[in-house]
């Protein structure tokens, strides 16, 4: 029988997945599966470790809710060299890795996939001990999900981020920004910047368009200082999903590292929650991480 860590966040997103456990449990147990569930809490390291400790030979473990919870048993697991396939089922207000690999499309499809045992080998972003699967960002709208009322992303979903980054454009102040790429120094005036694993970052599916999560690279979007009619005009493009690198405000680079350091103090953003502090040095780890996917 195959062992199955179920990690699920009970209030993610509208707080429903719970009401589906009791479905997905008895869909596993059909095909000869057993799921542990693991209800994430406070002191989510310890208790989690200790769980995978006492169970032994882990088919996979799946992660459900947000792209936060979705981060912090990525790091625990990379931290720990908890080696086993993790499968995503998306519960949260934004879920954009999932949507870049297209799970949240069918979930009964994902699950088979899951007991079928298709794996595929992905790329990680590292910043000294921590680590992020999709995205690394800082500047304006970068922090938006840290300030969003926990009430208005139940009510509005992923709505209320656009809200709240929107209302932010009229207040924002430029970055002093200094990038090291491959030896070549970048140094602007930006109004923020993206380090990308995926092509879907703030639930925009076109944002980063050449973005491959297993081509040992990670991708680079610096936006810089221009006026605010001119950035409002490249948000709205982003939103309709347009790509924007051609835009004269718009740098577009690719590498396996990438350094930065901004002169102000500035809240970084690591897959939708606060990242380290600047300066840091972004590396992708080739192919670290098995995914379940077909």
């Amino acid at each position: 029988m195959k062992k199955i860590v179920l990690v699920y966040n009970p209030v993610s997103g509208d707080a429903l997945f719970k009401y589906k456990i009791d479905y997905i449990i008895e869909v596993f147990q059909k095909s000869n599966c057993m799921i542990i569930p693991y209800r994430t809490s406070e002191c989510n390291k310890e208790k989690f470790i200790k769980l995978c400790e006492f169970v032994e030979d882990i088919y996979g473990i799946i992660i459900a809710g947000g792209d936060g919870t979705l981060n912090e048993f990525i790091n625990i697991m990379l931290s720990e060299d908890i080696d086993v396939p993790i499968g995503i089922l998306p519960s949260g207000t934004s879920n954009d890795f999932a949507s870049f690999l297209g799970i949240n499309k069918s979930i009964d499809n994902y699950l088979d996939t899951i007991i079928a045992g298709n794996v595929r080998n992905i790329d990680v972003g590292q910043i000294g001990d921590q680590y992020f699967i999709n995205v690394a960002s800082a500047g304006v709208l970068t922090s938006v999900a840290h300030r969003v009322d926990k009430a208005l992303k139940n009510t509005l979903g992923k709505m209320a981020y656009y809200i709240r980054g929107l209302g932010d454009i009229p207040n924002i102040q430029p970055l002093t920004a200094k990038f090291v790429i491959d030896n070549q120094v970048i140094e602007e005036s930006i109004f923020l910047f993206l380090i990308s694993n995926s092509a879907t970052v703030g639930s925009l599916p076109n944002a980063m368009p050449d973005a491959k999560i297993d081509d040992g690279l990670l991708d680079l979007m610096i936006v810089k200082q221009c006026s605010l009619p001119e950035f409002t005009s490249l948000v709205i493009s982003l939103l309709a999903g347009r790509d924007i690198r051609k835009n004269r405000y718009v740098l577009h680079y690719q590498s396996k590292k990438i350094k930065v350091n901004i002169q102000e103090e500035v809240e970084t953003d690591l897959d939708g929650e606060l990242g380290p502090s600047l300066p840091f040095e972004a590396k992708v780890l080739h192919k670290k991480l098995r995914v379940f996917h077909a």
